[in-house]
């Protein structure tokens, strides 16, 4: 079994796009390339709670003490935002650039990025949060979206709006927005519309390709341009909890510490020496010299 000092290195034909990983040890980081997870080390030690990366290169890291962000995706310029302790975080993009952040008690606040993004030099103050609101039981966060107990909440500039359905347990905002409850999988079109019946936990879009966990653990997938959900054979019976994509594949992520990509029609498992995962989040590739 590998250890989380081990460091695996495949042979990489592109640069390999870093997979960060939210789990009890911490904050791993791990180096994908197409279908072959190569090397991993554990880059903080925590007890990381969530983890996310914005189109340009933010960095945040929710853990049960602190919010953490850094630029340029690098895990070694991390720095304390004032935040406290928190359960969920994610990166709003566009005019309203800015990292999300959850309390333990539901309570969302809004950190602004600065253009030219955040600055080791000049940390965040707490005063530089904004305070949106509260929901109920706060499942998940998703670019501009809420998953709750009480529904479904959309991030606004001046708080918090009730977008609907009821228990929450994820939502993924990208393209048209999905929805998983414990009464069905949703899609955001003229409203919410039923996409699968029963309870799902986890759901994951890039706007085109989709992913969906059930309550059972049955994973589903979506090609881009829509269509049906058909179920997929993964090499493993754990219970995948979040999955990502890179410009070649999909990512998933175990509960156990595995890590699952795929770049085409195969599936391949690495463990990366933790326990607990909660979330992943896939980087920016690297460009080529």
């Amino acid at each position: 079994m590998p250890t989380i000092d081990e460091k695996r290195v495949y042979d990489e034909v592109t640069p390999p796009t870093p997979v960060f990983v939210a789990a009890e040890q911490g904050l791993v980081v791990a180096r994908l390339s197409d279908d072959t997870v190569g090397e991993f080390s554990l880059a903080r030690r925590c007890l990381a709670t969530d983890v996310a990366v914005g189109p340009d290169g933010t960095l945040a890291l929710a853990t049960d003490e602190s919010v953490l962000v850094a630029p340029d995706a690098d895990p070694d310029r991390l720095q304390q935002t004032e935040f406290g302790p928190a359960t969920a975080v994610s990166i709003v993009d566009g005019a309203e650039r800015a990292v999300v952040a959850i309390e333990p008690s539901g309570e969302v606040a809004r950190l602004p990025i600065p253009d030219g993004g955040f600055d080791p030099a000049s940390p965040a103050t707490a005063a530089d949060w904004a305070g949106l609101g509260s929901v109920a039981d706060a499942r998940a966060v998703d670019g501009g979206l809420v998953a709750a107990a009480d529904g479904i909440h959309r991030i606004t500039a001046s708080g918090l709006d009730d977008a609907g359905l009821d228990d929450a347990r994820d939502v993924a905002a990208r393209g048209a927005p999905l929805a998983a409850t414990t009464d069905g999988l949703y899609e955001l079109g003229n409203g919410w519309m039923l996409a699968r019946e029963g309870a799902h936990e986890t759901v994951a879009t890039d706007g085109e390709r989709a992913h969906a966990v059930a309550a059972a653990g049955a994973v589903f997938a979506r090609d881009s341009g829509g269509g049906e959900w058909a179920p997929l054979d993964l090499p493993t019976e754990a219970v995948i909890v979040d999955v990502d994509y890179t410009d070649s594949g999909a990512v998933a992520a175990t509960e156990s510490g595995s890590l699952l990509a795929t770049g085409g029609d195969r599936w391949r498992s690495r463990a990366i020496g933790v326990t607990g995962v909660q979330s992943i989040a896939t980087g920016p590739t690297p460009d080529v010299a």
